[in-house]
């Protein structure tokens, strides 16, 4: 008999849209041209899954990448207001040091707090001895 392991997804999806529309503006000019470029690559590969149980980045060529991370894994989340707010830049800080950056998080703020508040969820569920 297998126990099933619930998992709700709170946020499923891409970079943020205005992301996007801005990048394209200012690929109108020469200057902006790679910001283009690197905004239409996100749109078209980049895929964010935030649940209850962690953080899923897919990303790279063709979305070829594909990162996980639990939140007993997390030591800090740094982020970074886009787009007059609309959108921002997200760093979490894993307890080996590494780094998993996510770009054009469309709503950071609402998910910045969902994700922390898993953070103290499992920090408090954890045993005595077990939490770092």
């Amino acid at each position: 008999m297998s126990a099933e392991i619930q998992e709700s997804v709170f946020y499923e999806g891409g970079p943020a849209k205005g992301d996007l529309i801005f990048n394209l503006l200012l690929g109108l000019t020469l200057v902006g041209i790679p910001f283009a470029v690197g905004a239409i690559v996100r749109a078209l590969w980049l895929r964010y899954r935030i649940t209850s149980r962690r953080i899923e980045v897919n990303g790279g060529w063709l979305g070829r990448d594909r990162s996980q991370v639990v939140y007993s894994q997390i030591r800090e989340l740094r982020s970074v207001s886009r787009g007059f707010g609309f959108w921002g830049d997200m760093v979490v800080v894993l307890n080996d040091g590494s780094k998993l950056e996510m770009r054009s998080v469309p709503n950071f703020r609402g998910l910045e707090e969902f994700i922390e508040q898993q953070r103290a969820a499992k920090k408090a569920a954890a045993p005595k001895g077990m939490a770092a």
